[in-house]
């Protein structure tokens, strides 16, 4: 069993930066994605790492504003938010999965833990 534990959320204005963690116990040997849930909406797919953290992929939606990256000997996960808009708004979930090396996934349903999210609000 792997508990994941987002931190980071908050507040913000417009065009602010904003940094998510992800802290889970032996985090490895597991892939991890970002997913974010707004309100009334899906959710959706924001970034995912390989477990050895030399390949990732981000969601069409922020590309260009987003970096995943991990430190497996801290067993965390960061995900760093530039030029935030009040799109970016949502719940961001922290989601992990064992794999092989070199796959990530983008989609919810190849995920076996989930945290219990963080919420980002980005308004003026």
């Amino acid at each position: 069993q792997v508990q994941l534990v987002e931190s980071g959320g908050g507040l913000v204005q417009p065009g602010d930066s904003l940094r998510l963690s992800c802290v889970a116990s032996a985090f490895s040997n597991y892939a991890v994605g970002w997913f974010r849930q707004a309100p009334g909406k899906g959710r959706e797919f924001v970034a995912a790492i390989t477990r050895a953290g030399t390949r990732t992929a981000y969601g069409d939606s922020v590309k260009g504003r987003v970096t995943i990256s991990r430190d497996n000997a801290k067993d965390t996960v960061n995900l760093q938010l530039k030029n935030l808009t009040p799109e970016d708004t949502a719940v961001y979930y922290c989601a992990a999965r064992w794999t092989v090396t070199g796959v990530w996934y983008d989609s919810e349903n190849e995920y076996t833990y989930w945290g219990q999210g963080t919420q980002v609000t980005v308004s003026s």
